[in-house]
């Protein structure tokens, strides 16, 4: 939606600050505005109130290249012209400001809505599965884990090797999968072509779309925040709104098939996309997830 224009300033070579900085000082420094508050939301989070009474949220890096890629994945998805998303007001290496979103509660009709604009932000495209968002660093990161953007043309092949193969293996290296507990997620990426439904173009995802990261302001409109965008599966996105649940996730739904219905045997399919996410889950937080991911790879086979 062109009024949340997210494109960063002169900001896209920048130096690097040090970290002893407060998150009051950066706030002031990539706006340029007075700071009349600062409220600490966590260790690497921070709403800082301007002079003027405008709100921002400064984000600290959670590693080397990440400021980047979150700012142009924002401007990306902005592109799409569809999906609400924060202004950046500026970044650093080290430092991410962008508009502080009022929090309210999800809308039923804004739940319509909030479908249908992530179905035009899918139908945008991609250049290819796995291309990052123009105008940012090649690899990025997931939550807290690196994630490598190596193209391909083929989705099955594209997914099993470069979405679901290293997460197996970090696990494995972890000890949080054992090697013969791999082997049920090994089999789903041998039978991706016949488990993958019909071909679908690159779709162009949020690539993190759980629901922390849908934000419903005051009016239950809804916010995306946090991409790890990239080129990939439409039914990615949405399996991970199944995954950890999302406010009138029925309605979302119904708005996305209103705009950009899916192919046959989607429901089916929901647990092969949430491999991904389960095994990044698996080796952020441990077994619990390494579970959820062998039980979601158990279902695919089944179907």
């Amino acid at each position: 939606m062109s009024m949340y224009d997210s494109r960063h300033s002169d900001q896209s070579s920048p130096s690097r600050p040090s970290r002893v900085e407060s998150p009051g000082v950066v706030a002031a420094r990539l706006t340029g505005r007075s700071v009349a508050g600062v409220r600490p939301l966590s260790a690497a989070l921070a709403e800082v109130a301007l002079d003027g009474g405008q709100s921002v949220i400064v984000k600290r890096a959670s590693g080397p290249g990440a400021v980047a890629a979150e700012a142009a994945g924002l401007a990306w998805l902005a592109d799409a012209g569809s999906v609400r998303v924060p202004a950046v007001h500026g970044y650093d290496a080290d430092w991410l400001v962008l508009d502080r979103v009022p929090t309210g509660r999800a809308s039923a009709a804004g739940a319509m809505r909030f479908g249908r604009a992530l179905a035009a932000l899918h139908a945008s495209g991609a250049e290819a599965f796995g291309a990052p968002p123009p105008g940012g660093p090649v690899d990025a990161w997931i939550g807290s884990a690196p994630m490598r953007n190596v193209t391909g043309g083929d989705w099955p092949a594209w997914y099993a090797e470069q979405r679901v193969a290293p997460y197996l293996r970090r696990a494995v290296d972890a000890g949080t999968l054992q090697p013969g507990e791999a082997r049920v997620v090994e089999r789903v990426c041998e039978r991706l072509p016949r488990l993958a439904g019909p071909a679908d173009p690159a779709a162009r995802l949020h690539g993190d779309l759980w629901s922390g990261n849908v934000l419903w302001d005051s009016d239950g409109e809804a916010w995306l925040i946090d991409p790890a965008a990239h080129g990939g599966h439409r039914e990615t996105d949405l399996a991970m709104l199944h995954l950890f649940g999302c406010p009138q996730l029925d309605r979302i739904l119904d708005g996305y098939a209103e705009v950009a219905p899916l192919a046959a045997g989607h429901r089916e399919r929901i647990g092969l996309h949430q491999l991904f996410p389960l095994l990044v889950h698996a080796v952020l937080f441990g077994r619990g997830y390494a579970e959820q991911a062998l039980a979601a790879a158990e279902s695919a086979l089944r179907e």
